[in-house]
């Protein structure tokens, strides 16, 4: 039995009793786990100065520093999110749909936990107190495997999960960490069948694709993100284009690594004159990098990098957006669905006929109208902490909250009908 398998071992074992475990002792094991990051902040802030002196030193950048940095205000957020798990329904054993059928059986559609959820996650450790608390409160062991990059804040984090979870009576084993964070035993992980019920992967393309490609496990994407603010001919007033400006900026720059951040806009050639340079002098304020096309270049100038198709392609978790001039909307959803992740995608417009239209015809997790695409989040949802943003159609699509990771079973009851 290699190391993942061992650890899957000890995470099936925990799952049958965390999945029977009441609403009050998981809520119990949640405001415990609340109380110890709050009281170790400091602990917490030393472990995580040393992932973040290694990644100066690998030269990692400003917007991924970022990512991994943990402070007494972010500390204290994830513990509030927390908490807010805690005031949440339980989705276990809640009733989805009933009925009682001609020949007397009544049967029930119920919530259950999926069981051993296994996910791998990059730089930002907040990652491993979300997930692990939502799949707690749903009723499910998770096995963790974050990035090296992120190892001292992920162990530390982990082990005070742990202890505090214990303290509560459930298993300590119901959140574990794969501390090795070698592709070995990664690659050992996607195949751990018969331990592990789903694999999540939660980062960057390159990550999402590479457990796709190689998980025996079942799959749930998420993650990938490159999003896009279309700019649509119909803004009438002075300030639909500020409106426009903001939104773009606010998208682009309030927290550039992330998968709701955009990473393409495109503009239609109606607007693209005024628009574009008012959306140039926002982003310069955070010395943002353009890459455009011809019609963009001969707007903005030399400032403008060249667009290829890799670059329209590209989720850059940075300063650096790409622009596309249309002329018409139909170009504009041609460009999105080429390069879209399919996460999240906006039409600035004050055309309800193309705000419909964009509506229903781009393929998305979740579609704006006037609005950032950092919205795309669970708690801004309204669904507490989330374990990602999911990208395909199966088994969840969008914010994964709570009832997202649970399955259903079916109860029947009877008096002794026979088919």
């Amino acid at each position: 039995m290699n190391y993942a398998q061992t650890l899957g071992a000890k995470s099936k074992a925990a799952s049958a009793k965390i999945a029977a475990a009441s609403p009050e002792m998981k809520n119990s094991a949640l405001r415990s786990i609340a109380d110890a990051i709050i009281n170790r902040t400091d602990e917490i802030i030393s472990a995580n100065a040393l992932d973040l002196t290694a990644a100066a030193e690998n030269g990692m950048s400003a917007s991924m520093q970022d990512r991994l940095r943990l402070t007494p205000e972010r500390i204290k957020g994830i513990s509030d999110a927390v908490r807010e798990l805690i005031a949440m329904d339980d989705p276990i054993g809640s009733v989805i749909s009933g009925s009682v059928r001609p020949n007397g059986l009544r049967i029930l559609k119920t919530r259950v936990p999926l069981g051993c959820i296994g996910i791998i996650f990059e730089s930002r450790p907040n990652v491993t107190v979300d997930a692990a608390t939502l799949c707690l409160k749903a009723g499910n062991a998770v096995l963790l495997r974050g990035g090296k990059e992120a190892i001292h804040s992920n162990t530390c984090l982990t082990n005070i999960m742990r202890e505090a979870v214990s303290s509560a009576g459930l298993p300590a084993d119901c959140i574990q960490l794969v501390e090795d964070t070698s592709r070995e035993t990664a690659a050992d992980m996607m195949k751990l069948n018969g331990y592990l019920d789903v694999l999540i992967p939660r980062g960057g393309a390159g990550l999402i694709q590479a457990v796709v490609k190689q998980a025996t496990v079942p799959v749930i994407e998420t993650g990938a993100g490159n999003c896009h603010v279309y700019i649509d001919k119909c803004l009438p007033n002075e300030s639909d284009f500020e409106m426009a400006v903001k939104i773009v900026d606010n998208a682009k720059t309030q927290r550039p690594s992330v998968c709701n951040a955009i990473e393409g806009l495109v503009v239609h050639e109606e607007v693209a004159e005024k628009i574009l340079p008012m959306i140039k002098t926002a982003l310069d304020a955070h010395d943002v990098v353009i890459y455009g096309d011809e019609e963009t270049a001969r707007i903005l100038g030399e400032c403008v990098l060249p667009a290829t198709e890799e670059i329209y392609d590209t989720e850059f978790n940075d300063y650096k957006l790409s622009v596309k001039v249309v002329s018409c909307i139909d170009e504009a959803l041609a460009h999105i669905a080429k390069y879209s992740t399919k996460h999240s995608e906006c039409i600035i417009t004050k055309d309800m006929d193309a705000a419909e239209r964009f509506k229903r015809e781009v393929d998305a997790a979740a579609v704006y109208v006037n609005a950032s695409t950092r919205f795309t989040d669970g708690g801004e949802f309204g669904y507490g902490a989330e374990i990602g943003i999911s990208t395909q159609k199966l088994h969840a699509r969008g914010p994964m909250g709570l009832n997202e990771l649970t399955t259903v079973k079916y109860i029947i009851d009877g008096c002794g009908q026979i088919r």
